[in-house]
């Protein structure tokens, strides 16, 4: 496709470091990434990710995800994302002809120029800065260019959307958690945060907002995904929402399937107490009877259409999240099959230049946008608050 030999897919989100750590204990020095469908990925069998398909599905930036547990303490957080660092850094220098790391706009530009993997690094949730600014600057110092003010549950700082509220969106010291990230030139993500979070953020940053892997939610009512409200605040923001694959925030069908299996699930436990063998029984027994609605090509366009439709084109990436997920939707299970989504969106009638401004440029706008903010705070000072 010419969209994407021209302007490659930039990429929010890919949890291959985390696959590192679960299948290989972050020992990868007999580890081939040009060939992973042999592998032994988290859920599928193999990884979802590899040099080969990168190339076959004409990625040419990709944010890696340095996600560790939400559930862990901080301190053990902190020391875990440091090790996801290290074993991504590791990961890049090892295949130098494919990948180059990428801390800047400029460095990405240089790295698809040179047909390598633009490799940039991504932390997911904030409790991989253990609620301290001058671990985020470590952070920040040591290559992570965005930071996922939530994952899956509250910071003591922050509201995830899939958690019940605590703080109304951002506390006092959430909001010098923005502000730090813009004057050092780092990309606050939303992705995972409640909605009043996503708002106060929005009230505070200086620079564009990124949601790494996000999907409409009018499309999919998950709460994690982005409400119209939010998505109609993105222009004067200049942010960018780059739409997710995983099915269950696609199709709003298999959103309804799972919250319905739950409650089956919930129901045979209260009614089998203590006899996990009849609730197993009866959980197979439903399954069989109602099989996973499947999500499609289509159910990821629908999203993007959406976003386009209140927000604008120049406010719509791709954040695939794969290797965090089972699989992608039908027909883009795995990183090779985005020029699938490309064809789907050309027959709506997107244009090359509208393609490309989804694929890559409005990334590269938005990373531009935020380093040239930092370059206004150049002679900020460091955001203070007292350590204990």
């Amino acid at each position: 496709m010419a969209a994407l030999a021209a302007a490659p897919v930039w990429d929010g989100h890919n949890d291959v470091p985390g696959s590192l750590r679960s299948s290989h204990g972050n020992v990868i020095e007999q580890f081939d990434f040009h060939h992973t469908l042999e592998g032994d990925h988290w859920t599928a069998g193999e990884m979802h990710t590899d040099l080969a398909r990168l190339r076959q599905g004409q990625v040419g930036a990709q944010f890696w995800s340095v996600y560790v547990p939400a559930s862990l303490a901080e301190p053990q957080a902190v020391q875990n994302t440091l090790e996801q660092i290290d074993v991504t850094l590791r990961l890049i220098a090892a295949n130098p002809d494919d990948m180059a790391l990428a801390l800047t706009a400029d460095d990405v530009e240089a790295a698809v120029a040179s047909g390598r993997v633009a490799s940039l690094i991504g932390m997911e949730g904030g409790h991989s800065i253990g609620s301290s600014l001058a671990v985020l600057r470590q952070m920040y110092a040591l290559g992570a260019r965005y930071l996922t003010l939530t994952h899956s549950r509250n910071t003591p700082w922050a509201d995830s959307a899939t958690a019940d509220p605590e703080h109304d969106g951002l506390t006092d010291f959430g909001v010098l958690v923005v502000r730090e990230m813009n004057r050092l030139g780092m990309l606050v993500d939303l992705s995972h945060v409640s909605e009043a979070t996503m708002m106060d953020a929005l009230d505070v940053a200086q620079a564009p907002l990124i949601f790494s892997h996000s999907g409409a939610r009018a499309v999919n009512g998950h709460a994690r995904n982005v409400p119209d409200a939010v998505l109609a605040r993105l222009p004067q923001n200049g942010g960018i929402v780059m739409t997710v694959g995983l099915p269950g925030y696609l199709s709003e069908t298999q959103r309804v399937w799972f919250a319905a299996r739950a409650a089956e699930e919930a129901r045979l436990k209260a009614w089998w107490q203590g006899q996990p063998t009849a609730v197993a029984a009866g959980m197979a027994q439903w399954d069989a009877a109602n099989p996973t609605p499947l999500a499609t090509v289509s159910d990821w366009a629908d999203h993007i259409d959406h976003v386009r439709a209140v927000a604008g084109i120049d406010h719509i990436g791709i954040g695939g999240d794969y290797d965090g997920m089972a699989s992608g939707p039908v027909g883009m299970e795995d990183v090779s099959g985005y020029p699938a989504l490309f064809t789907e969106l050309a027959r709506r009638g997107y244009s090359q230049e509208d393609l490309e401004k989804i694929s890559y440029r409005n990334m590269l706008r938005v990373m531009r946008e935020v380093e040239h903010y930092a370059m206004t705070q150049a002679d900020a000072p460091p955001i203070e608050t007292p350590v204990s």
